[in-house]
């Protein structure tokens, strides 16, 4: 049976969210120190030439304010994967809540599992991981794409894990493979200034990442969040 939402229960939801976001974005900041951080510098090395030839073609460029790379870009991404942590943290606990607390953190790590596949897996496939300098679609019509392979992910997904029903279930695997079938936006011409060499090392460092981000979301959720005794 599900728990009842009440004061206690979202007392106990928001500090378990908030011991699982820390840890995961510190473990999250140290797997990107090591893997996706290096890669990221080397083609930010390629977007800046890039960059100044056409500052010389053209005129006066606006540059906006970013972090310098050591431990002044370390703290920002620490700070942003942290908060990212927590509020997936909730909304993974919410879920749990309404479903009935997991047993323990093997349960959780099968909700992330569910996560790492609504909010990464299922976008990636037609807007995967982009180095810097790469041309890409009009950012709305990719954010709109995104959001709407986010929903109907979700919504597959638990349709077919939850559903009684053929008909539900199969509607739910109709949710998977639609936003697919249309097709994520594309741009007219498609480059980048980094070797596509490097963009693949890119894509396969972010691909791990967000894998031990999403497990560790659950894991610790589900160790945090248990069923009360």
């Amino acid at each position: 049976m599900p728990l009842i939402f009440n004061l206690t229960t979202f007392r106990e939801l928001l500090t378990a969210a908030l011991w699982t976001g820390l840890l995961a974005g510190l473990l999250l900041t140290a797997v990107q120190q090591i893997q996706v951080i290096p890669t990221l510098l080397q083609a930010e090395v390629y977007e800046e030439q890039a960059a100044v030839v056409a500052t010389t073609e053209n005129s006066h460029k606006y540059e906006a304010w970013q972090p310098e790379n050591g431990w002044e870009r370390t703290f920002f991404t620490a700070v942003a994967n942290i908060a990212l942590g927590v509020g997936f943290a909730l909304l993974i606990g919410a879920i749990m809540c309404l479903r009935g607390r997991p047993d323990n953190w093997r349960m959780g790590l099968l909700w992330g599992l569910a996560g790492y596949t609504t909010f990464f897996v299922a976008p990636s496939l037609g807007l995967p991981p982009e180095v810097p300098g790469t041309t890409a679609a009009e950012l709305t019509d990719r954010q709109s794409w995104w959001l709407i392979t986010v929903l109907d992910t979700g919504f597959g997904l638990s349709l077919l894990a939850f559903a009684k029903t053929k008909t539900y279930r199969f509607f739910g695997a109709v949710l998977l493979v639609s936003p697919h079938l249309i097709g994520a936006p594309q741009p007219e011409v498609h480059g980048s200034a980094a070797p596509a060499e490097l963009a693949q090392s890119f894509i396969a460092a972010t691909v791990f990442a967000n894998a031990v981000f999403w497990l560790a979301l659950g894991g610790l959720m589900g160790q945090f969040y248990q069923k009360r005794s």
